[in-house]
């Protein structure tokens, strides 16, 4: 048996260090989206892309930058995504116009992608014993699920005083303090994984997704070109196809399609999917509905979700112990039934007289949630060999980040157009104003600044009514949705009913 690294739980700290701004980044927009769309005059659309670039680029170099961390090294990967990151969070602070952000978003989501993946692979590697890696990747998954859920609070607490930016800039002076430890004490394991990078199928994976992502935002658009966003998720479907084929003929498979074969490893990755796609969308929508609606601050709007923050940071740690006590299967299924009651009751919730019980449906989404994602994470990682650390991380945080893209797109595209359903705006409109008003509260907000007077006072009542009004439509669509998925796990997975992570199936 293979003695333990003394200084391990040391490199968990510092790993967890240079995790949390990457995934504190997935959510800290949230509450600065009211003070940003009115700073850059953002569009609806720019405003959805400003959030989800990040998340969606990362997914499609997770997979590429895993594998070239098994072949350079994931001290070396990590180091150098750090400093990228760091770049990319000064330029988005300083961004002059919503495109150059965009710009900046997608540059910080290139270094995200070779940092997450090596977070992973480094603790597999370092912690050796079954028990004690099951803990550190459910200390894993807290950070994950509380870095999300504290992306809100922080943001608002920082926009009580300074200005937008002010949310990237907060990244520097952690990073400063993450790369000189990384460097210095981030083990050097020996390259496990063989064959030359092909950064063709790197590319020819990043385009699929983008392609077939764009395609799904561009198509759900009421007044979007269905076809051409047909033709456009075609090709991305093609290219998905291309590349699995690559990889089933390939010796040295950039992603290993035969981690697929386990069942748990399935399992995670559906979970960490629905997980990340609930709390982003969730909390995307929360954040909009507590400023623009209820009239809160940034700061009032992150304190509203710190139930949510605390309780999916206690989640991560609880999940390790109630895995072994009653399997996987039970509690993937347990955390999504949990997450489909709490976001139900939060769709009849009026958050204009939010009580106890808001707080206690909040709790218990952001039990299930830190539940489900450590639960996905110990799937995967746990059934994956040693030498395939970084491709399994790396499948991982591309279901993380991909469900949270998914999630933010599908919400916001969906609200988008039950809002503009919903809308009803007074009469004596200029029709030029009409049409803006009528694409996303944010732009309904900004006509009504420009109009001013009781014109505008009226455009921005009936932005808030009509927001509501979607905002409980949607939430009560995407707890069907999971309540469906939830019965779905349970039966596909049935023969997996007694499956306890680490100690093999029974």
């Amino acid at each position: 048996m293979l003695s333990p690294q003394p200084n391990r739980w040391v490199v968990l700290l510092v790993v967890m260090l240079a995790f949390l701004p990457i995934v504190l980044d997935l959510t800290i927009l949230h509450v600065a989206i009211p003070s940003l769309t009115l700073a850059l005059e953002a569009t609806g659309t720019e405003v959805l892309w400003i959030i989800d670039i990040y998340p969606l680029l990362m997914a499609s170099l997770l997979i590429p930058m895993g594998t070239l961390a098994d072949r350079i090294g994931h001290r070396r990967l990590l180091f150098i995504g750090l400093s990228v990151f760091g770049v990319g969070s000064a330029l988005a602070a300083m961004s002059p116009t919503a495109q150059a952000l965009i710009g900046a978003r997608a540059l910080m989501a290139v270094g995200a992608a070779m940092v997450m993946p090596c977070t992973l692979a480094i603790i597999r590697q370092t912690f050796k014993d079954d028990t004690e890696r099951a803990t550190a990747l459910g200390i894993w998954g807290a950070v994950a699920s509380a870095g999300a859920a504290l992306g809100p609070l922080a943001g608002g607490a920082l926009l009580e005083h300074f200005w937008w930016g002010s949310v990237f800039l907060v990244n520097v002076p952690v990073l400063m303090l993450a790369i000189p430890l990384v460097f210095f004490l981030a083990p050097r394991h020996a390259v496990l994984a063989e064959g030359a990078w092909k950064p063709a199928q790197a590319l020819l994976l990043m385009a699929g997704l983008m392609a077939t992502v764009y395609a799904i935002k561009t198509g759900l658009k009421s007044d979007g070109a269905w076809w051409l966003s047909l033709v456009i998720g075609c090709i991305g479907t093609a290219m998905l196809a291309w590349f699995v084929r690559i990889q089933l003929r390939s010796t040295h498979a950039m992603l290993d399609m035969s981690l697929f074969s386990k069942p748990a490893i399935r399992m995670g990755v559906v979970m960490a999917l629905v997980v990340m796609g609930s709390l982003a969308g969730v909390e995307l929508l929360l954040a909009q509905e507590l400023q623009f609606v209820t009239g809160r601050s940034p700061l009032e709007a992150g304190l509203f979700m710190l139930p949510l923050m605390a309780a999916s940071a206690v989640g991560g740690p609880l999940a390790g112990l109630i895995l072994r006590a009653v399997g996987l299967r039970l509690v993937a299924t347990g955390s999504l039934a949990l997450a489909t009651i709490s976001i139900a009751g939060l769709a009849y919730s009026d958050f204009n007289n939010a009580g106890f019980g808001v707080a206690v449906l909040m709790v218990g989404l952001g039990l299930a949630l830190g539940v489900g994602l450590t639960a996905s994470s110990v799937a995967i990682m746990s059934s994956a060999p040693e030498e395939k650390a970084g491709s399994a991380g790396a499948l991982e945080a591309t279901s993380y980040d991909l469900g949270t893209g998914l999630g933010i797109a599908g919400f916001g595209l969906v609200m988008a157009s039950s809002y503009q359903r919903a809308i009803h705006l007074p009469e004596g409109i200029a029709p030029e104003v009409a049409a803006i008003a009528a694409r996303s509260v944010g732009e309904t907000m900004l006509a009504a600044q420009s109009v001013g007077g009781p014109s505008g006072q009226a455009i921005a009542e009936a932005g808030r009514q009509a927001f509501s009004t979607s905002h409980s439509m949607v939430l009560l669509s995407a707890a069907v949705l999971i309540g469906l998925l939830s019965i779905m796990i349970f039966s596909v997975f049935r023969q997996q009913a007694n499956e306890h992570v680490g100690a093999g199936t029974h």
